[in-house]
């Protein structure tokens, strides 16, 4: 039982309206998230602020071990993303008041 490619194709299109769905209410979660946290007030590089962002989400998966290796490679990177990121918060909105 072949599908024919037409069928294929409307299948993909339904399953990118779904992605793109999906997307939108993530990004709109974590930008309410990120309002509430302060981000909005902040002047910050997006190259920095996405790098910031992937580090908490290795943070979350778990993803530190493969950082310098080892237990004390992750908890350095936990920690320096911790105080990297506040920090700058920190250094951010003091400059804007």
């Amino acid at each position: 039982m072949k599908k024919p490619t037409s069928k294929i194709r409307n299948e993909i299109a339904k399953l990118q309206e779904q992605l793109k769905a999906a997307e939108t209410r993530d990004a709109e979660r974590i930008g309410r998230i990120a309002l509430k946290a302060g981000l909005g007030d902040i002047k910050i590089e997006e190259a920095e602020l996405q790098a910031a962002f992937e580090s908490l989400a290795k943070r979350f998966r778990g993803d530190q071990g493969n950082t310098t290796g080892g237990k004390k490679g992750a908890g350095d990177a936990i920690g320096s993303t911790s105080a990297s990121v506040p920090s700058g918060a920190a250094q951010g909105s003091s400059d804007e008041a």
